[in-house]
């Protein structure tokens, strides 16, 4: 019996033996629905011509003998549209391997598909701070780099957008200087149209800002208020200006981009939520970062779960417009044997992208023109910038306590490269990390 995993597969495998079939009817858009049955979706040019009739008819009795339940029956399974763009549109849909000419349609019950590729932002630079797993200290990273850009000159703006289990606002800011609202506020009163009421009062500048500022977003404002309630709704699509559906990622985007006008920050960091979900999709995907921080300790568990990313970017022909912009970061380094556990790190990270996201050269071509990395290349995504573990990070509610008397040196000793490479991606050429 066919499973889910096996649909795409056999789908190539019987198409293949039916190539002069399918020729008559392409293109062919294979639409995957909620279930994951499938269906296909021909132009309606097609659907009163004699000869293209047997093509489906064998086409879809093939079909359904081999998907079973992962299909409809064949009297079903075909439908005509007037327009195969229309019907792509708003999903996410990518060339079914193989065949140029067929397209999947995968319909999701989740607004973001991790697939769809925002350009990099032409405004301030926006770096995303994420995790496959919690617990590894992205977030208070984020503040450190946000504190360090602070100190160099930089207009920060900090967002705290692991809306499931806020926390960052908590490192730069006491409680008293929280602002009323935060960026949970904004997306349910946005589906009202009465954000602009929070939209002044959800940004606040942290007390440890210097000679450069840092502007927190939190999560939530001073009072949470029935949090649980918001949050529920947060994801809901609204309506844009000219009445069209507008996804929360759509809605999300349009806040960051009122936030960036409103404020003008050099850099906008974006602590992300942990896993492969919602939040963590529109950060990478929806928000033009221009930086993605892949942070992990060397676990099987978060190899695993890059390696399923990596390999749906690769699956749906998007891997080329993100894989630059990522950069693994080895958290929580432990003090002893600190070397070799680097290394090993650094081996599996090197393993996972080759495999997944980086170009195979063919015997006798240039290196030089395809996106490969030799292992020990510190220039390479997948080579990790190491952050040490310190005990004196390792809890963000003492962390704004200890930034007020916190040196530059200490900084360095811990998350030097981190923050040599923030200096790089976002082209400041800064002395303080050196």
């Amino acid at each position: 019996m066919t499973t889910f995993d096996e649909i795409l597969p056999v789908i190539r495998e019987v198409l293949g033996t039916l190539t002069e079939a399918l020729e008559k009817l392409e293109p062919v858009i294979l639409n995957r629905d909620l279930n994951g049955r499938i269906r296909l979706i021909l132009d309606e040019k097609l659907q009163d011509q004699p000869e293209t009739r047997g093509a489906v008819e064998t086409i879809v009795h093939a079909l359904e003998k081999r998907l079973g339940p992962h299909t409809f029956p064949a009297e079903r399974m075909v439908l005509f549209e007037p327009s195969l763009e229309m019907v792509k549109q708003g999903a996410l849909h990518f060339p079914l391997q193989g065949f140029d000419a067929v397209t999947v349609v995968d319909r999701l019950a989740t607004e973001t598909d991790w697939a769809r590729i925002e350009p990099v932002s032409s405004g301030a630079s926006r770096i995303v701070f994420f995790s496959i797993k919690g617990g590894v200290g992205r977030s208070t990273a984020s503040a450190v780099a946000a504190w360090s850009l602070a100190q160099s000159g930089k207009r920060v703006m900090v967002l705290d957008l692991d809306l499931e289990s806020p926390g960052i606002s908590t490192s730069l800011l006491p409680d008293e200087r929280r602002p009323a609202y935060g960026i949970t506020d904004w997306l349910v009163e946005d589906l009202v149209g009465n954000g602009a009421v929070v939209f002044e009062d959800m940004v606040t500048k942290s007390d440890l800002s210097h000679d450069g500022d840092i502007y927190v977003v939190p999560a939530h404002g001073r009072n949470p208020g029935e949090y649980v309630a918001k949050l529920g709704r947060v994801w809901m699509p609204g309506m844009d200006g000219e009445g069209l559906r507008e996804p929360w990622a759509g809605r999300l985007a349009r806040l960051l981009t009122a936030l960036e006008n409103r404020w003008q920050p050099d850099v906008i960091l974006m602590d992300a939520r942990a896993g492969i979900d919602e939040v963590a999709s529109a950060c990478i995907t929806d928000l033009g970062a221009k930086g993605i921080l892949l942070f992990s300790i060397d676990g099987e568990q978060a190899w695993s779960g890059y390696r399923i990313l990596f390999q749906h970017w690769r699956r749906t022909g998007v891997a080329c417009e993100i894989r630059e912009r990522l950069q693994m970061v080895g958290a929580m380094i432990p003090e002893v044997n600190a070397k070799e556990y680097v290394d090993g790190l650094c081996e599996r990270s090197w393993i996972t992208f080759a495999e997944e996201l980086y170009d195979a050269i063919p015997p006798g071509e240039p290196a030089d023109a395809y996106f490969s990395f030799d292992q020990a290349d510190e220039t390479a995504p997948h080579f990790p910038w190491p952050i040490r573990w310190h005990r004196g990070f390792a809890a963000l509610q003492s962390i704004h306590s200890r930034f007020q008397g916190m040196g530059k040196d200490e900084v360095k000793a811990v998350f030097g490269p981190l923050l040599r490479g923030i200096d790089a991606i976002i082209g400041f050429d800064g002395e303080s990390h050196e």
